[in-house]
């Protein structure tokens, strides 16, 4: 068993509270779809946003989902870095897996696929 690191972003248009749920909830579903990852295999995930988005915080909608009760998580702000991509969401979900490195399907949404796109996305 390895605890493995499976990164995600996504982007929304407007620092509104609704699309940020919406968008994080997306994220979110897609990687553990693309992963075939069940709540209890989680070990943490970790939130980050970009400066411009302060309407709510993303985690919350993640301990609203059925079965995340129990999963740790935790919001951060991004590094402001000059000519960064804007209000953009990331997670870092970490997981229990007998999984290889290589086989983590990493997900980029909306204008956050120009972030990895050496990484396969959905």
């Amino acid at each position: 068993m390895y605890v493995r690191g499976i990164r995600g972003a996504i982007t929304v248009e407007h620092n509104e509270e609704s699309e940020i749920l919406d968008a994080t909830s997306e994220l979110l579903k897609t990687i553990i779809t693309e992963n075939e990852v069940k709540p209890e295999d989680i070990c943490s995930v970790f939130v980050t946003v970009t400066h411009d988005i302060t309407a709510t915080f993303p985690a919350r909608t993640i301990r609203q989902m059925n079965g995340w009760e129990l999963v740790p998580l935790m919001c951060s702000l991004e590094i402001d870095v000059p000519g960064s991509l804007p209000k953009c969401i990331r997670l870092m979900v970490q997981i229990n897996t007998t999984k290889q490195q290589n086989e983590m399907q990493h997900v980029y949404l909306n204008e956050a696929t120009k972030l990895r796109p050496d990484l396969k996305s959905s």
